[in-house]
């Protein structure tokens, strides 16, 4: 199943998304996707409306909200951890220690999401250095707390798309990644949530365009700490709640990997595209 939040005619509303990715249904009676993720065993044999167009609506972040700090996290990719430890951002980079033992974990607040077609402020007056970060994100969906790895699947609602932008000199200069990572509108997400029993999430291709120019390309199963491990890390004496959001990691291919760096600017145009997660496209301003 593929949930959606929109606007049509008749209002904000959550729907299902056709097999062809072509119409949207809506789903009488839902609230929110919060609602959704709490009835998810009965939506799957509930009547839906009247279909249209997906060319007709305005799809919306599919959790527009977070009730908690979206989880990330950092060099999850092992050429990006490279690229990143190369570039001169990574405060305190040790040539050699690329890789971490253990996840790199930070959080994103909730004023930074946005929705499909948004635009991304670039912030001009603090940050010279916006960057891209194309990302599967994982939308939990049965609360845990010391979830096994082999329990973590059990816990998981779906999937969507997340851009994970970043102010390179603020996550530089600071020497931490949270006020890089926080501007208003620095978290893009959608198009829509597909449930997990709709994909293999251990093999989805993540491909990043910039003005139409591929950039990142890569797939899920190249992660270094596969999703299992991250909830079972981040679950670690932590209640994991319904509609938590884990941002698993970006692969290389980002703006700060090039010489000279090529971050973005006015008008610049960033599209993502994850298997069976649709496209996510933002203009930044």
């Amino acid at each position: 199943m593929k949930l959606a939040r929109y606007v049509a005619n008749d209002g904000m509303q959550i729907g299902c998304i056709d097999p062809s990715e072509t119409t949207i249904a809506p789903l009488p009676g839902v609230k929110d996707i919060f609602d959704a993720i709490d009835r998810s065993a009965e939506l799957k044999a509930a009547t839906t409306g009247k279909a249209r167009p997906l060319a007709e609506v305005k799809l919306l972040a599919p959790i527009p909200e977070p009730r908690r700090n979206i989880f990330c996290v950092g060099k999850n990719y092992r050429d990006h951890a490279r690229e990143f430890s190369n570039s001169g951002y990574e405060a305190g980079a040790v040539k050699g220690a690329e890789i971490d033992s253990h996840p790199a974990v930070f959080t994103k607040p909730a004023n930074t999401v946005v929705g499909p077609n948004d635009v991304v402020q670039l912030h001009a007056h603090v940050t010279s250095s916006v960057d891209y970060e194309a990302e599967l994100a994982v939308i939990i969906g049965k609360e845990g707390r010391d979830i096994a790895r082999e329990r973590a699947y059990d816990h998981i609602f779906g999937y969507t798309i997340v851009n994970d932008v970043t102010a390179r000199d603020r996550q530089r200069n600071h020497k931490q990644w949270f006020l890089g990572k926080a501007l208003d509108t620095f978290c893009p997400m959608g198009p829509w949530i597909t449930t997990g029993d709709e994909l293999d999430p251990e093999n989805l291709d993540v491909k990043c365009w910039v003005n139409g120019e591929l950039r990142q390309n890569a797939n899920t199963s190249d992660l270094i700490f596969d999703i299992p491990t991250l909830v079972a890390t981040i679950s670690a004496g932590l209640t994991l709640k319904p509609g938590d959001i884990i941002a698993t990691g970006t692969p290389a291919g980002v703006g700060l990997g090039f010489n000279p760096p090529r971050f973005l600017r006015a008008s610049d145009s960033v599209s993502i595209s994850i298997s069976h997660l649709g496209m996510l496209t933002n203009t930044f301003q």
